[in-house]
């Protein structure tokens, strides 16, 4: 057996490693019915004149009362805060009006991620109107690597640069600074990362994690940053000009709100505050936008030609999603496996012709970044399978030396979900002298779990890493080959002292259980209410408990799966992205549990309700019935007596329907069946046949050698038929006249 079923389809025992079995996912409901939050729920949605479902999702987000709740939609929870609040705002705005007023040349100094390229451009964009002689610099990332280099500092220098002015990076740069300072740079830092204890000493630093920054809402992305920036240049020039501050705020809202939304998305950050109320303005924006880069990216995504605009293509809803999963990623794959400067010069496009040819080039990068991808994290979890235990029980730590070093976070991220571990990928791509040396530079990119803040992880590790930075759950290093052994080991120490076994199950939430009957496109259309979608204010996710599994259909070649679900009479369609037709582990009548999120399909003109689905487990119900079958066919192996209702005895037809299935299943290569795959074929069949039964007729096959059979699984079966078996009658078998004398003795009992 290598791992696959006789058709060629996969068999779940075996196609995962021993390692990842252990991780099945823990589902955890928000919305936990008690009399309180019954009672809250109910006076939500009679105030609201929502649905209880609704009114759930918004006690699940805190949303107690209908005041609150009323606040949270119109989006308008927060007015923008003050940006001169933030540490070292007029500093940096006094020092960037000076460069203005003096024309000097002015360097952005941004990161090549979506964060980074919406902040460059973002900035590019405001000081380039008001007149600044200005330029960027985004590094290379396989070259150069994150952040301030000091030969990037020589470059902008060669360039009769004077200010540098980073954005979403800077923070731990303090060599680089005192650098540039020496050679008569000045500096203003713009990041959002978390902070040393030591700062780099420049002329300004605006970070709202600085540990004397009072700002009240710390989660903005660095695009944020550079807005409350902007908002304080345009602030004090219309203070200088007589103008209205609150009239030049609405301005920059208006033009630019957008770019900062598609960067706080992209970056994961919560969208709650101030960020919830920016992002709504910005989707909106980019709905409408009139930026030809962003035009052309939103139709090369969505599949629209380029056309005259007399036919203009269909406009489509824009939300945080399509954000999320369709542009973030077109953008990130500029900085990932080309240059990010391909990215800005997308955003900044006022040409339409070339925005369409930079567009498609940012969907062909992100083709090839997926097959990089696919490639890097197939050696990844080989190499995984293959490491000891204990060397990987608390944090993944692999290395590679031809992993591209711009697509390592991102499988970083799928090894962390797929094993419920924090995983750190370090690439030695490029770094070699053409064999292995403990001199080595690798880079690195991590991605960790609740409970482990990885650069406080990273800090205690700090003696094998030359240089490191980052957030909470995303991380960046750098470090030597010859360290990585003991980095590994360190690492690992460090996180058995943090992370609990609690805290390594594979947790995915969902907001409350519904019934078939409540989901409704009146409830979609409800949900939608609830955007802008992110962290801290997720899609809601739902849970169907005990629904049976009536088709499976392959769809987009089999990559993707469509499931019919059935429950109290009612069915509805469940897509399954992501899983192969091939590798679902459940049978056509099995019950199941499913969690998914609730979603408007339009197509062909046509309006329907579907789930998408993000995990499906067997229901409790359905597998204590396997388990009390199992125990009860033990008992009865055992020489228990049976009753006639058991119904556990086969007839030569329960005998001839099984037989005949398999032997033609077998005739077209299929050999391996779980039992529940037998009992699906079979009921399709018509039969009643239960699993008492099914185990008998099995046995009873093997008994009289009408087939040879293995049970390499409990319940799972290998079945090899004769060419030309030898005929044979049920009447001899034993098992078969043993169960008559227990069906007797049962009966003669009662």
């Amino acid at each position: 057996m290598d791992g696959k079923y006789a058709d060629g389809s996969y068999c779940p025992q075996k196609e995962i490693g021993m390692k990842e079995q252990k991780k099945k996912k823990k589902w955890s409901i928000r919305y936990i019915p008690t009399p309180e939050s019954t009672v809250a729920a109910k006076h939500l949605a009679e105030e609201m004149g929502v649905s209880l479902t609704t009114a759930k999702l918004l006690y699940t987000r805190g949303l107690c009362t209908a005041e609150q709740a009323t606040v949270f939609l119109k989006q308008a929870e927060t007015s923008l805060h003050d940006p001169f609040m933030l540490k070292d705002i007029e500093l940096a705005v006094a020092r960037i009006l000076l460069a203005l007023e003096k024309g000097e040349k002015i360097a952005i100094y941004g990161d090549y991620d979506v964060d980074g390229v919406t902040s460059v451009s973002l900035l590019y964009t405001y000081l380039s109107r008001l007149g600044a002689d200005i330029g960027y610099y985004i590094p290379c990332r396989s070259r150069e690597g994150y952040g301030l280099s000091t030969s990037a500092i020589d470059t902008l220098k060669d360039k009769g640069v004077e200010l540098i002015i980073t954005v979403d990076t800077g923070i731990t740069a303090m060599e680089e600074v005192a650098y540039a300072t020496q050679l008569g740079i000045d500096t203003v830092i713009t990041d959002h990362h978390e902070c040393r204890p030591e700062l780099p000493l420049a002329c300004a630093l605006v970070n709202p994690h600085r540990p004397d920054d009072e700002y009240p809402f710390k989660d903005l992305a660095g695009v944020g940053v550079v807005f409350k920036l902007i908002c304080a240049l345009e602030m004090t020039r219309c203070r200088r000009e007589g103008r209205s501050e609150i009239d030049g705020v609405r301005e920059i809202c208006r033009e630019y709100a957008d770019l900062v939304a598609i960067g706080t998305i992209a970056d994961v950050m919560p969208i709650v505050d101030e960020n919830r109320l920016i992002v709504a303005l910005g989707l909106k924006l980019v709905e409408e936008t009139k930026r030809p880069g962003l035009r052309a990216l939103i139709d090369a995504a969505s599949g629209n030609k380029p056309s005259d605009h007399r036919f203009p293509p269909k406009k489509r809803k824009i939300n945080s999603g399509f954000i999320g999963f369709v542009l973030a990623p077109r953008i990130n794959a500029a900085g990932r496996v080309s240059s990010a400067s391909i990215a800005v010069e997308l955003l900044l496009a006022t040409d339409e012709d070339r925005a369409a040819e930079l567009a498609e080039e940012l969907c062909n990068l992100n083709t090839t970044r997926q097959v990089e991808e696919n490639r890097i994290a197939t050696e990844v979890y080989q190499k995984i399978e293959q490491m000891p235990p204990e060397l990987c029980d608390r944090i993944i730590v692999i290395e590679g030396d031809t992993w591209q070093q711009g697509i390592i976070g991102i499988v970083s991220s799928r090894i962390t979900e797929r094993y419920g571990l924090p995983s750190i990928l370090i690439s030695f791509d490029g770094a070699t002298r053409g064999y292995p040396s403990d001199d080595d530079l690798g880079k690195g990119s991590g991605r960790s779990i609740k409970g482990l803040n990885l650069v406080e992880a990273l800090a205690d590790s700090e003696e094998y890493l030359a240089r490191f930075g980052g957030h909470e759950l995303a991380a960046g290093l750098t470090v030597r080959r010859g360290n990585i052994d003991a980095f590994r080991k360190r690492i690992n120490e460090y996180a058995r002292e943090q992370l609990t076994e609690d805290m390594l199950c594979i947790s995915v939430d969902a907001d409350c259980e519904v019934k078939m009957s409540e989901l409704t496109l009146a409830l979609a259309q409800e949900i939608d209410k609830l955007e802008p979608f992110g962290t801290s204010n997720p899609v809601p996710n739902f849970v169907l408990r005990d629904a049976t599994l009536v088709r499976v259909i392959p769809m987009g070649s089999g990559k993707h799966t469509k499931l019919i679900l059935e429950k109290d009479g009612i069915s509805m369609v469940a897509v399954w992205f992501g899983t192969e037709y091939t590798a679902i582990p459940y049978e056509i009548g099995d019950r199941i549990d499913a969690m998914f999120q609730l979603n408007i399909n339009e197509f062909q003109n046509v309006t329907s309700l579907q789930m998408i689905v993000q995990d499906v487990q067997l229901s409790a119900s359905y597998e204590d019935s396997f388990s009390d079958a199992q125990a009860r066919y033990e008992e009865i192996r055992a020489g228990a007596p049976i009753t006639v209702e058991e119904d556990v005895i086969p007839t030569r037809d329960d005998m001839a329907c099984v037989y005949t299935l398999l032997r033609r299943e077998h005739q077209i290569g299929h050999t391996y069946f779980p039992i529940r795959r037998i009992l699906s074929m079979v009921s399709q069949q018509g039969s009643t046949i239960g699993y008492y039964k099914l185990k008998t007729i099995i046995r009873i096959m093997q008994e009289l050698n009408i087939c040879e059979i293995t049970e390499p699984v409990a319940d799972c079966f290998v079945f090899d038929f004769y060419f030309n078996p030898t005929k044979t009658s049920i009447d001899k078998s034993s098992i078969l006249k043993k169960l008559k004398l227990q069906l007797l003795k049962g009966e003669e009992s009662r």
